[in-house]
């Protein structure tokens, strides 16, 4: 995996950093979940969590999508 090297201001700590770009990644659709999760070193559970409390959906479907499952479940 490439790295990158950014200087942060004392302010912002590196694992902060590493988890906003993970979930930044993961809302554009660059990363999976999981890889995101790794990025963030953290377990794809707790990013899971992580991106309900910062309002990011972990699944991306459409309410016609919804509609089309819930009919073929009945």
């Amino acid at each position: 995996m490439p790295s990158v090297t950014i200087d942060l201001p004392e302010t912002v700590a590196e694992q902060e950093a590493k988890l906003l770009l993970a979930i930044k990644l993961f809302e554009t659709g660059r990363l999976s979940c999981g890889k995101a999760a790794e990025v963030a070193g953290i377990s794809k559970r707790a990013f899971m969590e992580i991106l309900g409390k910062h309002g990011v959906p972990v699944f991306e479907t459409s309410p016609d999508e919804l509609d089309d499952d819930v009919s073929r479940a009945r």
